[in-house]
């Protein structure tokens, strides 16, 4: 089951056509991503004084399908994917949320996101600690 975290577009959101702006995306699931974390316990600025490492991302691959306009509701989602020692890739999508409750949100958006983790003071890679994978898995 994915976490969900809603969004509404503004106008700094959008471009001269009116449309979401592409690279916005990107920061929405960036949003998406770091509530799953905090829903999890995961807080990055905690991680990085208690635990000494964080996440960063090292690889995106995003595929748009149709555009979110302003004033629309988005819903965000992260699903764990893949989890590996030192990077995990998470599924998120980019959702149309639609009026009617019993209506099917339309997808807008979709990608994977590769996190790796890091040594916060070196910023080099390091193995992530096994309890936040048990955590996140």
């Amino acid at each position: 089951m994915a976490f969900e975290f809603p969004i509404r577009i503004y106008w700094e959101d959008t471009d001269a056509g009116g449309i979401v702006f592409y690279a916005n995306y990107l920061k929405f699931m960036e949003r998406g991503r770091t509530e799953w974390l905090r829903s999890l316990g995961l807080e990055q600025q905690r991680l990085r004084e208690q635990v000494g490492g964080m996440f960063v991302v090292s690889e995106a691959h995003i595929k748009y399908l149709q555009p979110a306009r302003l004033d629309d509701e988005l819903i965000v989602t992260a699903a764990l994917q893949e989890a590996g020692r030192a990077s995990m890739q998470i599924a998120q999508r980019v959702l149309l949320k639609q009026k009617q409750p019993t209506d099917t949100p339309q997808l807008l958006c979709e990608g994977t996101i590769r996190i790796g983790w890091v040594d916060a003071l070196s910023m080099r890679p390091a193995r992530i600690p096994q309890s936040l994978i048990q955590t996140i898995s």
